[in-house]
């Protein structure tokens, strides 16, 4: 099957697209890259925001990152994708569960959001904590969750927020593997049809490889977020920091 390499690869004429990494829960930084990329909007007749998933747990504000995310998403031009986080809250809201990925990594610092001590170490800690977050979350949360995609293309690049699970064609992934996949991702070292452009695990830089783009850079540790910018075969990255 043949590819395409980044350094040949091109997005839409005319278009400028942002494609921002992992937020977990950090509303300063998200804030920080949309002033950054308002301040470039002068140069551009048109642009693209892409969201990579993961917008909860670990940082300390991720239901004010779904309320940003939910008015933001008032225009067409922005899209919001699904990360694994994402649904984990989704089914811990649906059935509690200590062990769960929720639970293990992050769903506290997400509850404190809304305002609910999160307390999983107990059996009637777990059920208090999720009646209390259950009640917390509104609706429109819930459905922007539900409602988040999968993944998206534009011009030579594919957007999701893992990977892709190698040699299965684009418009056939796995859903999971979109949210979940790592390693047999990361050392296929062949082109893809497309450019992958994801998140999901985190690294002290971006990643730029000639098959996918890793523009998770842990944000809710780092201080840093990263953000893909491609306007035709120009490509660059763009940062904001704590």
């Amino acid at each position: 099957m043949a590819g395409i390499s980044f350094d040949k690869a091109r997005g839409p004429d005319g278009v400028r697209i942002y494609a921002i990494g992992d937020v977990h829960g950090r509303f300063d930084l998200l804030k920080g890259m949309y002033a950054a990329i308002g301040a470039e909007g002068a140069e551009v007749r048109d642009w693209r925001i892409v969201h990579l998933g993961d917008y909860v747990d670990r940082g300390p504000e991720s239901k004010q990152v779904i309320d940003f995310l939910i008015e933001a998403g008032r225009d067409s031009r922005i899209t919001t994708l699904c990360g694994n986080h994402d649904i984990a809250m989704l089914d811990f809201l649906a059935t509690p569960d200590a062990a769960g990925l929720f639970a293990r990594y992050g769903g506290d610092a997400t509850g404190r959001s809304y305002g609910v001590d999160m307390r999983f170490d107990t059996a009637a800690g777990l059920a208090a904590c999720h009646a209390a977050f259950d009640a917390a979350v509104p609706q429109a949360h819930r459905d922007f969750l539900h409602g988040l995609k999968f993944s998206a293309e534009m011009g030579d690049f594919f957007f999701c927020h893992a990977g892709i699970r190698p040699t299965v064609p684009l418009d056939r992934q796995d859903p999971n593997d979109l949210v979940w996949i790592r390693e047999a991702f990361h050392r296929h070292t062949s082109l893809h049809p497309k450019v992958i452009v994801h998140g999901h695990t985190p690294t002290k830089r971006p990643e730029v490889l000639p098959n996918r783009v890793n523009v998770d850079t842990g944000a809710c540790f780092s201080g840093v977020l990263t953000a893909l910018v491609i306007e035709g075969e120009k490509k660059r990255i763009l940062q904001v920091s704590d």
